[in-house]
């Protein structure tokens, strides 16, 4: 298989999973609710944020308006890598790595972009998809996070309580790889 379909399959595979997990999960799940998947150590908890790691805001809508923006440039950056590494025909873990990167990059701009207009936010039970009264506007939509490790839980203190989705697992695995395949990655030029 050619580097570029495997980069096609990478971002193909990648952008399904993370859509159809966060369609489902906004379809059948209410904020907040959470079910165990492994013991006590892999749950899936629903929440949502405006975009940024740990629900940090940003600027309100305005804020929230310019990330996406900054979100979609960066996206065409790393469309722009991908390209040029499948062309100097880089080793085949770099193109997995920066396609699983922007893969994860655009799942979570798709939430961003056109989850405020095609689903709607009920008080209290769960979303419904193309809905008739959407929450919010084009480029205003809310990120579905879902995944949750806590590894440890004390008294006062969780080791690993992030919520996260698919689309910043794959960020991860990719962000991994390049560190892993750092040479193939970013080469050194060789002195003349």
């Amino acid at each position: 298989m050619s580097k570029r379909n495997i980069a096609i399959l990478t971002i193909f595979l990648a952008l399904l999973i993370d859509q159809a997990s966060k369609i489902y999960v906004k379809t059948h799940f209410s904020i907040g609710e959470e079910v165990t998947v492994f013991s006590n150590w892999f749950l899936l908890h629903f929440t949502e944020n405006n975009g940024m790691a740990w629900g940090f805001e940003f600027g309100g809508k305005s804020g929230k308006l310019f990330l996406t923006i900054f979100r979609i440039f960066a996206v065409f950056g790393i469309l722009y890598w991908l390209i040029s590494s499948i062309k100097k025909n880089t080793h085949t873990a770099v193109i997995i790595a920066i396609a699983l990167v922007f893969s994860g990059a655009v799942g979570n701009i798709i939430d961003s972009v056109f989850y405020g207009v095609i689903f709607d936010a009920p008080a209290y039970g769960v979303a419904t998809l193309f809905a008739e009264n959407p929450y919010g506007e084009l480029m205003h939509g809310r990120v579905v996070d879902m995944l949750y490790f806590p590894i440890y839980e004390g008294e006062n203190f969780t080791f690993f309580n992030a919520i996260f989705n698919g689309a910043d697992s794959f960020i991860t695995i990719g962000v991994i790889l390049l560190f892993l395949f750092n040479k193939q990655a970013f080469p050194k030029e060789t002195e003349k």
